[in-house]
């Protein structure tokens, strides 16, 4: 048997391919995720392009709006000539203020019409009553991507901000901005957010969201700034008073008389100003399109933008996600597959409730509570039944009728922001989808308890009629148990039946529990990649979830007739398959959840019992890990 099986599993499966795969230069990495996400914008864009030419064959219903919507980002000869002048009145709002107190005066009608404030306030479930949307307030963004990224031996942070201010500097120069004033408005700016990064937790803190439920009386929130009217900024938006609003970061709260007052507003000022600019280069002239893209290409490490029709296809499908979401998995997922993988979810939880009350460490009260919350799974397969309601609000203004596509843009922003404050005080509805059916990927939404699986990921390498069914269990089993086990790791865990954060857990078990956490992050923790180490802390959740997707979905393939293990492990290796840039890849170690792919392909492989004796695997070979170093949790 091949050394290289033994030693790297991974690079066994995917050397070819790693070998001849190409990056596409407006693209930070590719894969087994990239590849099917390429060949879905290529369909789409081909669809978009036949209704464009042809609109009698557009189906009835916001799909023509969305087409109207491509059509103007499209027009790039009208967006030329334009240039930067759709946003001057939104440039012009901003220069304008003459005070946080003139600020204040327009704060509701700020927030509504999409622009930036030194804090964020939203609607949201309320994480200990589920079925009540509540009012949130966090904390603004920073402009390089973790606050860790400040710290004075980063190895990229000075070399991040001195692309992105020239960048911006050049921005602002092509909307009239003179270079002198320019300069002066980023480097305010960037004293700005200078102020803000002690005080905003790293993602590392931010992995644990249970964090993020931090209860305040109305007044408790209200006392938190002197200069800005959070009183009357919420009854505004929310058309009442709130009990209580939750606080997502409070040490931030704690310090936002420091971060924003009447000393500061200068900086504030330029602050909004950058935000404003930067945040609709995608809609204006070419020129400005490719020059805002500069900062972003560099951090993921993209040679070249998208072409301009790609970038067209991205505004319209990603303003009218659900409305193409649901035109895709209608016409491209059939009852067939659906039939399919709906028996794979209900196979896949079937095991999990058979692992369950086998387990040998959870005590009899947690393992029945934790069988009620996977009887109370929600699961959606393919696309939904329906999409939110503001999409019927969405009418596009065509050029015929004087429509811009800025003008469209900022007006569909508005109605969605409408709508979610619109939602306070309402129960959230469990059948909604946060995600396009066209999109690859799926999720565990711990405040619903549902799984959703979109259409575009239900193809080959993850599922396909043409696959044996071990090679399915191996690629989307392994996915649909993987967002099973999001029910049960370390977040997922804090969250009843109900999606309310609750413990059902006994105290020992929750202690065991944490020493297997433990054990899952030490396995992660500081191992070396791609010039930087992988975070055990902040990968800790997809670790557990990928651990017990795996087990699971191996536990179900071998009840099938034909069972074949080394199609399972051969499939889950590939479907991980990534070829990256070195930038993306540390920028990944610094922020994202997941380990890196190679690493999720091999090591959880290492924890499996089955995946030894399959392929032999010794003492000595790269593969093999001794038995009790071995993590197995669910």
């Amino acid at each position: 048997m091949s050394n290289l099986l033994k030693d790297d599993f991974y690079e066994y499966v995917n050397g070819a391919w790693l070998e001849t795969a190409e990056i596409p230069g407006d693209k930070p990495a590719t894969g087994g995720f990239q590849d099917l996400v390429d060949g879905i914008d290529e369909l789409l864009m081909k669809e978009f392009e036949t209704f464009r030419q042809h609109p009698e064959t557009i189906p009835a219903g916001r799909l023509q709006d969305a087409i109207a919507y491509y059509e103007l980002a499209k027009d790039y000869e009208t967006r030329n000539a334009l240039g930067s002048k759709p946003i001057q009145p939104l440039l012009k709002r901003v220069m304008s203020l003459t005070s946080l107190e003139d600020l204040n005066q327009q704060l509701a009608d700020w927030v509504l019409s999409g622009l930036p404030l030194p804090f964020d306030v939203d609607v949201d479930q309320d994480m200990k009553n589920t079925q009540f949307n509540t009012f949130f307030a966090g904390p603004a963004g920073t402009i390089l991507p973790d606050k860790t990224y400040y710290e004075k031996d980063h190895p990229q942070g000075a070399d991040l901000l001195a692309v992105f201010s020239k960048m911006t500097v050049e921005v602002l120069e092509k909307m009239d901005y003179d270079k002198e004033q320019a300069e002066k408005i980023v480097a305010d700016a960037l004293a700005f957010d200078q102020l803000i990064v002690p005080h905003v937790r790293s993602s590392e803190e931010n992995a644990d969201y249970s964090k993020n439920y931090n209860p305040r009386t109305f007044e408790q929130f209200i006392q938190y700034s002197k200069y800005f009217d959070l009183e009357q900024l919420t009854r505004d938006l929310i058309k009442q008073a709130p009990e209580k609003v939750i606080v997502t970061e409070p040490d931030y709260f704690e310090a936002l008389d420091k971060i924003a007052n009447p000393r500061t507003f200068p900086l504030l000022k330029s602050w909004l100003l950058m935000q404003v600019a930067l945040a609709y280069t995608g809609y204006l002239s070419e020129e400005l399109r490719l020059l805002g893209g500069t900062y972003s290409r560099y951090i993921s490490g993209a040679t070249e933008a998208k072409s301009p029709e790609k970038a067209a296809f991205y505004l319209a499908n990603g303003r009218f996600s659900q409305v193409v979401g649901l035109y895709y998995g209608q016409k491209y997922f059939g009852p067939k597959a659906k039939a399919d993988v709906e028996h794979m979810v209900k196979e896949m939880i079937g095991i999990y409730q058979e692992r369950l009350e086998h387990n040998t460490w959870l005590s009899e009260a947690t393992c029945q509570k934790a069988i009620v919350k996977l009887n109370h799974l929600g699961i959606h397969v393919g696309y939904p039944e329906k999409i939110p309601g503001y999409y019927d609000r969405f009418i596009t203004k065509t050029k015929a009728e004087g429509g811009t596509l800025v003008e469209n843009a900022t007006r569909f922003g508005r109605i969605v922001r409408e709508d979610r404050f619109s939602k306070y005080g309402q129960a959230k509805d469990r059948g909604e989808w946060e995600m396009s059916a066209a999109t690859v990927n799926a999720y565990y939404h711990p405040f619903l308890n549902v799984i959703v699986f979109p259409a575009a990921i239900l193809q080959a390498p993850f599922y396909s009629l043409e696959q044996s069914a071990s090679a399915n269990y191996g690629g989307i089993g392994a996915v649909i148990a993987h967002e099973i086990s999001h029910a049960f790791d370390n977040n997922g865990a804090k969250f009843d039946e109900l999606g309310n954060m609750n413990n059902w857990w006994t105290a020992a078990d929750l202690a065991h529990f944490e020493e297997l956490s433990q054990a899952m992050i030490a396995e992660f923790d500081g191992i070396a990649f791609a010039g930087g180490v992988v975070n055990g802390t902040l990968t800790v959740s997809e670790n557990i979830a990928d651990a017990g997707g795996l087990s699971c979905a191996l536990a179900a393939a071998k009840k099938e007739a034909h069972v074949s293990l080394e199609d399972f492990f051969t499939n889950w290796a590939k479907i991980w398959r990534t070829k990256a840039r070195p930038q993306y890849q540390q920028l990944l170690l610094a922020v994202d959840v997941h380990a890196p792919a190679k690493l999720r392909g091999n090591l959880q492989l290492q924890n499996i019992d089955d995946f030894y004796t399959t392929y032999q695997i010794e003492p000595g070979d790269g593969m093999y890990l001794a038995p009790e170093k071995r993590v197995k949790i669910w």
